[in-house]
């Protein structure tokens, strides 16, 4: 039998949840390997890179889309679970669930939106038909499964976020900042722990601590929104302490009431909501690791021309 593709895999993976056990990953793949009796050969084919076998890899995917939608939660490290929208959608799919039948959730809806923001500018062809399009060459497939990759570690690292503790994600974010290059010259650190009202890290620029950027961070759950007087009580703090400089960053989003004010204030507010954070946590690799490279080639007519 040939190694399924990972749409086929949706609703077998999602099928072996349905007992409502938490599974490791590892388990789903080797119990979809059985249910779909590969032989020796095809449990040990490897991508072209030699990463990672063929067949981990699609289920991997699977459970990337299924997770992305909403029907499988992810509890711990590498543990799976279902959860009751995905035991809805196996009754509502009884047959196969594929990219076409999480259309009709919207969590996925929107992290197809986010995959076609990032492959429609790189591929320039029709956001929706890339991977079907007849015309896509291989840099166009390259650059959607960059793109899919990319939206899905970004829903990920969001979640991850989340689940962390107030001081945990104060911690996270002043990781971050640090690794965009903030107070090379000087100092990111903490400041919450210290009772610091209404700011919760403080960048200095310089050495001596004289050119200050403050920050708060907020671990809001994604339906929370920031709105206009938490704006306006930073905007307090910054005065204080007679800075004029803040970013407000969150796992929610702001109101437009509270970007109106950021940019009302006598002082300077940039405003990073969960969507951002996410894409900038990948983007300097805080709490992602680089998974697999790939390199295409082109012919070097010059050299043959030389010969």
């Amino acid at each position: 039998m040939t190694i399924p593709d990972f749409q086929s895999l949706m609703r077998p993976v999602l099928m072996s949840l349905a007992d409502g056990v938490t599974r490791r990953s590892r388990d789903v793949k080797d119990a979809m390997a059985e249910e779909f009796a590969l032989s020796d050969e095809e449990r040990a084919q490897m991508l072209p890179s030699g990463r990672q076998r063929t067949m981990d890899n699609r289920v991997g995917w699977a459970l990337t889309y299924l997770r992305q939608a909403g029907l499988v939660d992810q509890p711990s490290r590498g543990r799976v679970v279902i959860n009751e929208v995905g035991r809805q959608a196996l009754t509502a799919y009884p047959h196969r669930i594929d990219m076409k039948a999480l259309e009709a959730y919207p969590a996925y809806l929107e992290f197809r939106d986010r995959t076609r923001e990032r492959a429609a500018p790189e591929t320039h062809l029709p956001e929706d038909s890339v991977s079907e399009n007849p015309s896509a060459t291989p840099s166009d497939l390259l650059a959607l499964a960059v793109a899919t990759n990319r939206a899905a570690v970004e829903g990920e690292v969001l979640k991850s976020a989340l689940a962390l503790s107030p001081t945990g994600f104060e911690d996270l974010v002043i990781a971050l900042l640090g690794k965009m290059g903030y107070g090379r010259a000087g100092t990111v650190e903490r400041t919450s722990a210290s009772g610091d009202a209404g700011v919760d890290g403080i960048i200095s620029q310089d050495p001596l601590g004289l050119d200050r950027i403050y920050v708060q961070a907020k671990r809001y759950a994604e339906d929370r929104t920031i709105d206009r007087p938490r704006i306006h009580e930073f905007a307090g703090a910054l005065l204080g302490k007679q800075g004029d400089r803040g970013v407000f960053i969150t796992t929610s989003r702001f109101t437009s009431g509270a970007v109106h004010e950021a940019e009302r204030i006598n002082a300077r507010i940039e405003l990073i909501d969960g969507r951002r954070l996410a894409e900038l946590l990948v983007e300097y690799e805080v709490g992602v690791q680089t998974e697999e490279t790939v390199t295409l080639y082109r012919l070097d007519e010059d050299y043959f021309e030389s010969l």
